[in-house]
């Protein structure tokens, strides 16, 4: 009898060890990632992840965490170190170059912020082209 919970219980949770997570662009150009299918007549692309979603990139400094909005302090752990190898070192630079060219674009530009997303405003743009711009000069610009 244990044996038959413990083997329904297993089947139960198995979906919970893969998400699947939707990706569209709506009309103005944002890109949206949804856990549910977006309305009929939208074309989606599905992405199916295993465990958990780290993002590319940090948007802010840690100075700026510090002086965040609400007072705390983020206690994350130190990023894993990627070795600089060229295949990494190009691929950082085409994220960066795809970085760049959507700040520069007129579409709005949606960040998460507290586990929401949050559109930039100008000043918040500005300040992400700066650092991308920044980021690439430093490693994708030959010395």
């Amino acid at each position: 009898m244990h044996r038959l919970l413990i083997a329904v219980a297993l089947l139960l949770l198995a979906p919970l060890a893969t998400a699947q997570v939707y990706k569209w662009t709506d009309a103005k150009g944002t890109v949206h990632y949804s856990e549910a299918p977006p309305t009929q007549g939208t074309k989606f692309s599905k992405i199916s992840t295993t465990g958990t979603v780290e993002p590319l990139a940090k948007s802010a400094a840690p100075a700026n965490r510090e002086n965040s909005s609400d007072g705390s302090h983020e206690s994350r752990p130190a990023p894993t170190p990627v070795a600089d190898t060229p295949a990494n070192r190009k691929s950082l630079c085409d994220s960066l170059q795809s970085n760049l060219a959507t700040l520069h674009g007129s579409a709005p530009v949606v960040m998460e912020k507290d586990g929401k997303p949050n559109a930039l405003d100008a000043t918040q743009r500005q300040q992400q082209v700066d650092t991308a711009q920044a980021q690439y000069e430093q490693y994708c610009q030959a010395k």
